[in-house]
């Protein structure tokens, strides 16, 4: 059998093993609390697909996951991680908030269309996460601090300016509530298939268009082949006449605009006020998402609706097993360990071996 051909064959059993290996794992950590692991599964997946109203839900959070993964393949192909992306989430909400509450008025006094409002809103989302990306990326090039650093920090400063907005300037009247801001008129929500649902299908577009786009850039671009170039080697990639910083920042930029239209979408779509957990996680899932596909826009889509599927699903558990809800981060962070621990064996058999990864 010939190397190449034995690499592409060993990749898949390699995955397969660490999927095994996770959910023994997570089997191993039920036990351990008492519980049957089969009966937990099976209580997930009721709990994600067992009627349309909890499978509108999993597509409700996998719109959000999808937005952020894709802007995070970007970054990760240039060779950065931009664990600030929770900050970018919020960020985002802040600003389409902000827009949303100055278009209020207009909408109801009739002298503004409700459309142009929230389209308003979810472009001023964007742009506040895209500022927020660019100013970790300007701390790293101008200020050489570490991405991973400027992020977290940026981070908890989007934290506290949000719960500053809630229970400051923006509170509901006359009491700060942990329940987010006074919510905004029906009119200036993103439509929805029903009243009931939260599902919006505009959403659904924006994020099926958001992987999409980027699985075109990076693939089938000659911006997306000087991002490769940039990632694997700056010097090299630098001496060939490439602005790296430059691409860098832009890498940023852009995954910010998509984390800030996250953002924008949990404000018009989801919770239709801000609220302090606005981001709801999707960043850091977002980045064991990135990480499980090892960066391939490809399969993204795939393995975030099934990330989204174990967060909803797992929502019953409490309820019908008494077990914590926790469970789903437990069974997707060993996942995601487990892959990338068969990934590198994978590889060093091969090196080994002499043959290609």
């Amino acid at each position: 059998m010939p190397e190449p051909l034995l690499s592409r064959t060993q990749k898949p059993l390699f995955r397969a093993l660490a999927v095994l290996l996770a959910l023994g794992l997570a089997s191993v950590v039920l036990l351990a609390t008492g519980a049957r692991p089969f009966a937990a599964y099976a209580v997930i997946a009721q709990g994600a697909l067992g009627s349309w109203g909890v499978a509108s839900d999993v597509l409700v959070a996998w719109v959000p996951l999808l937005l952020v993964t894709s802007g995070l393949l970007l970054t990760f192909t240039v060779g950065l991680w931009n664990i600030g992306i929770e900050g970018q989430i919020t960020f985002g909400a802040i600003f389409a908030t902000w827009a949303l509450r100055g278009f209020q008025a207009p909408v109801l006094g009739g002298s503004m269309a409700p459309g142009l409002a929230i389209a308003l809103a979810i472009l001023a989302g964007m742009a506040g996460g895209a500022l927020w990306a660019m100013l970790v990326g300007a701390l790293k090039t101008f200020g050489g601090v570490n991405e991973i650093f400027g992020g977290l920090g940026l981070n908890y400063v989007a934290t506290a300016l949000n719960l500053w907005l809630i229970f400051g300037p923006w509170k509901r009247p006359g009491v700060a509530s942990m329940s987010g801001t006074v919510p905004f008129d029906r009119r200036l929500w993103l439509p929805t298939v029903s009243e009931q649902s939260r599902f919006a299908p505009t959403a659904l577009v924006l994020g099926l268009a958001s992987i999409a786009i980027v699985f075109v850039l990076i693939q089938g671009t000659y911006f997306g082949l000087r991002l490769k170039a940039v990632g694997r080697n700056p010097k090299a990639a630098y001496l060939l006449g490439i602005p790296t910083w430059q691409y860098s920042m832009v890498s940023f930029a852009i995954c910010g605009l998509l984390a800030g239209l996250a953002g924008a979408v949990q404000v018009t779509a989801v919770y239709h006020r801000l609220i302090p957990s606005i981001s709801s996680g999707y960043g850091y899932m977002g980045l064991m998402v990135a990480m499980l596909v090892n960066f391939s826009a490809a399969v993204a889509a795939p393995v975030a609706i099934f990330f989204a599927a174990l967060n909803v699903g797992a929502i019953q558990l409490p309820i019908t097993l008494k077990l914590d809800s926790s469970l789903a981060g437990v069974l997707q962070g060993t996942l995601v360990l487990f892959v990338l621990l068969a990934e590198g064996a994978r590889s060093r058999i091969m090196k080994g071996r002499g043959g290609a990864r």
